[in-house]
């Protein structure tokens, strides 16, 4: 088990789902971004550190029917699968390093809330780039969010490595072109406030 697992499995295993700072009882701007990316509900979504976030609740909510989660934690995966329950069987519950995974498919849609920014090594965030173009085909979107220059500088003990969609657009390369990106300050469970950007890429060859 990596370190990076360890440390993912612990924060799940000793913490609740709204005991984390990003936490979102509503994941507006990612199930936005994802409608405007592809409202077909055929279409195949990732969402990449998932982890036990809501988004897949809302997906499966807004009729969905292709999704996977991938997340380093089989603890957080597993507070998602319980917190939905029955429709949890409908998902694709990937437990996987998104650095080192072998995508066995291609998606439509690659949406990642909060995983990238902790990637401080550009050999790491290589690694993720040369999985995401395994997995996503000409025309597919991806949207990443992370904090923004003046967000946090760590999260959950660990430092971030922060971004703007133009620091985004030079790690993806020149076949991703930019589509979208919004601001959003987040509220944390205890009030406090972190700024992200979202930026939502299609690939165009």
């Amino acid at each position: 088990m990596s370190d990076r697992t360890m440390h993912w499995d612990n924060v799940y295993a000793t913490k609740g789902e709204a005991e984390v700072s990003w936490f979102q009882d509503s994941p507006t701007i990612s199930r936005d971004m994802i409608r405007a990316a592809n409202p077909d509900h055929d279409a195949a979504i990732i969402d990449i550190g998932g982890g036990a976030s809501r988004l897949v609740d809302a997906l499966l909510q807004d009729g969905y029917r292709d999704l996977t989660v991938l997340d380093l934690s089989a603890n957080a995966l597993g507070v998602a699968k319980t917190r939905i329950g029955q429709a949890s069987s409908a998902v694709d519950w990937i437990v996987a390093d998104a650095t080192t995974w072998r995508p066995a498919r291609t998606y439509d849609v690659w949406h990642d809330r909060a995983a990238f920014h902790f990637l401080t090594d550009p050999r790491d965030r290589a690694a993720y780039v040369e999985r995401l173009r395994s997995a996503i085909a000409p025309g597919g979107q991806i949207i990443i969010a992370t904090f923004a220059p003046d967000g946090p500088e760590k999260c959950s003990g660990l430092p971030v490595q922060r971004h703007d969609s133009a620091s985004l657009a030079a790690e993806l390369g020149p076949e991703f072109e930019l589509v979208e990106t919004r601001r959003e300050t987040h509220h944390t469970p205890w009030n406090s406030t972190q700024a992200f950007q979202f930026s939502r890429f299609r690939r165009q060859k």
